[in-house]
C-alpha cells in the first residue's frame, strides 16, 4: 500500500473514552476529519454531544460502528447495523455525515473462520448501504486483514501504528485512511508528536490519502453542493417538460377542448368512454373522427364492444 505524503489531511478517530472535547481547539490545531464512535452493543454516551461539537467546529464527521466478539452469524450482524443505523438517526440522520460509515472489525474471541468472518463483515455493510444509500467502509488492522476476502469493493481503513508503510494484503493495495498512532506510539503529527490540543489523553490520530481540498471534494460540502446543483438542473428540466406537455395537451390531465366537447359527449351516451377528462391528444382525434363519421348515435349502440380490443377508453 501507499505510504503517508506530506500536505495529506489529519484526523482523527474519537469515542467516550477521551471524555470531554474542545472542538474548536481541535481544529485550530489542524485536525480537518473525525470518525466517532457511535455504537457496539448500544449507542456510545459521548457519540451525540460529539457528532454535535464536531461540525459545529467544522470538520467533516464519520461515525463508526465497534463489531463485537458476540456477533458470530450474518444476521446479528444486520441486527448490530441497524442499531448503528438508529443512532445516525439518533444524531441528525445520514446528512449530517460526511465521511463514509465505518464497520470497525478487528476481534476473534469466538474464534469464526474467515470465511464466517468475511460473511459477517459483508452482511453488515451491504445493510447500512441498504439504510444509507452510500458505500461504508472497512477498518481493521493488518494481523487481522487477512480474514477478510471478497469485499475490496469497499475502501480500506488500516490501523497500523508505525512509520512502516501497510503491505497489500487480501486484495487491498491502497488504504483511504490509515490510522497511523493510537496517541501513544507509532506515527507522529505533521508539527510533531502526538498531542492534539482540545483532548486531554491520548487519541488516535489518522491521515487521509490526499489533500484537505482533495478529502472536502471527495466527502465535504463541495460534494454536497455539486449534487445540489444537479438536482436543481433536473428539477428545472422536469419543469420544462411539464409545460411542454401542456402545450401539446400530452399529459392526459387536461380539460377537453372546445373542439371535443360535442365527440365526446357523444361517445359517453353509447357508452363508448366514461369520461370526457383524461385524454391525450391523440385520444381527441380518434373520438373525433369517429364523431364524424356518424359512428356515435344510438342506432349503431349495439356494435359498441367496450371490451374488444382497440377500443378509445
Amino acid at each position: 500500500m501507499q505510504n503517508r505524503v506530506k500536505g495529506n489531511a489529519q484526523g482523527i478517530d474519537v469515542s467516550h473514552h477521551q471524555g470531554v472535547i474542545d472542538w474548536p481547539a481541535v481544529a485550530a490545531a489542524g485536525i480537518s476529519f473525525v470518525f466517532i464512535k457511535a455504537t457496539q452493543n448500544s449507542m456510545d454516551p459521548k457519540f451525540l454531544a460529539n457528532v454535535k461539537g464536531a461540525k459545529a467546529a467544522g470538520l467533516l464527521v464519520g461515525a463508526y460502528h465497534y463489531l463485537d466478539d458476540k456477533v458470530t452469524s450474518t444476521d446479528m450482524a444486520r441486527e448490530a447495523a441497524q442499531v448503528f443505523f438508529k443512532a445516525v438517526v439518533a444524531a441528525g440522520g445520514v446528512d449530517v455525515f460526511d465521511l463514509p460509515f465505518v464497520l470497525d472489525y478487528e476481534s476473534n474471541k469466538s474464534k469464526l473462520s474467515a470465511l464466517t468472518i468475511s460473511a459477517i463483515a459483508k452482511a453488515f455493510m451491504e445493510e447500512i448501504q441498504r439504510y444509507t444509500g452510500r458505500i461504508p467502509m472497512l477498518y481493521t488492522y493488518p494481523d487481522f486483514i487477512g480474514n477478510f476476502s471478497g469485499l475490496t469493493k469497499y475502501p480500506l481503513w488500516i490501523a497500523r501504528y508505525s512509520t512502516q508503510v501497510p503491505v497489500d494484503a487480501s486484495g487491498w493495495k491502497h488504504w483511504e485512511f490509515w490510522q497511523y498512532s493510537d496517541g501513544s506510539a507509532g506515527g507522529v503529527l505533521p508539527i510533531g508528536g502526538r498531542k492534539v490540543p482540545g483532548i486531554s489523553g491520548p487519541v488516535d490520530l489518522n491521515e487521509f490519502a490526499g489533500t484537505v481540498k482533495e478529502l472536502q471534494a471527495r466527502y465535504g460540502k463541495q460534494q454536497v453542493k455539486g449534487d445540489e446543483e444537479d438536482m436543481g438542473k433536473i428539477a428545472e428540466l422536469e419543469k420544462r417538460i411539464e409545460e411542454l406537455e401542456k402545450r401539446i395537451n400530452m399529459s392526459g390531465n387536461q380539460t377537453p377542448p372546445e373542439w371535443a366537447h360535442k365527440a365526446l359527449e357523444a361517445a359517453k351516451a353509447v357508452k363508448a368512454i366514461k369520461t370526457s377528462n383524461d385524454k391525450s391528444q391523440a385520444e381527441l382525434v380518434c373520438i373525433q373522427i369517429l364523431y364524424n363519421l356518424g359512428l356515435f348515435n344510438s342506432g349503431i349502440k349495439k356494435l359498441i364492444d367496450l371490451n374488444r380490443e382497440g377500443e378509445c377508453k
